[in-house]
């Protein structure tokens, strides 16, 4: 046998371990090949605890959509002007309370 046979066969032999353990891993994942030999996911599991946590991350979003609404209303003009407004007529019944108590 020449060096260059020699060569080819244990290039062939380290090939084809290689895939044998490729192949060995992909079953333990789930994964499938197509026919041009490209791996295929399988599509993530859903347990409870996924499905929950999910559920959660979704309430929380809610309640940050809710507090950013609460927090940029309040420092809106018609906000600001109706506190204004507010503290005005405090400020009047207060001075009205004092005058009516003299």
């Amino acid at each position: 046998m020449t060096g260059w046979a020699l060569v080819a066969l244990v290039g062939i032999v380290i090939w084809g371990v290689v895939q044998i353990f490729t192949r060995r891993h992909d079953h333990t994942l789930g994964v499938t090949r197509d026919e041009d030999g490209n791996p295929v996911f399988p599509p993530p599991r859903e347990d409870g605890d996924a499905r929950e946590l999910r559920r959660e991350v979704e309430n929380l979003r809610e309640r940050i959509r809710v507090l950013e609404r609460i927090a940029t209303e309040s420092n809106s003009l018609d906000a600001r002007e109706t506190r204004r407004l507010s503290a005005e007529i405090d400020a009047l019944r207060t001075e009205d309370e004092k005058h009516d108590k003299d």
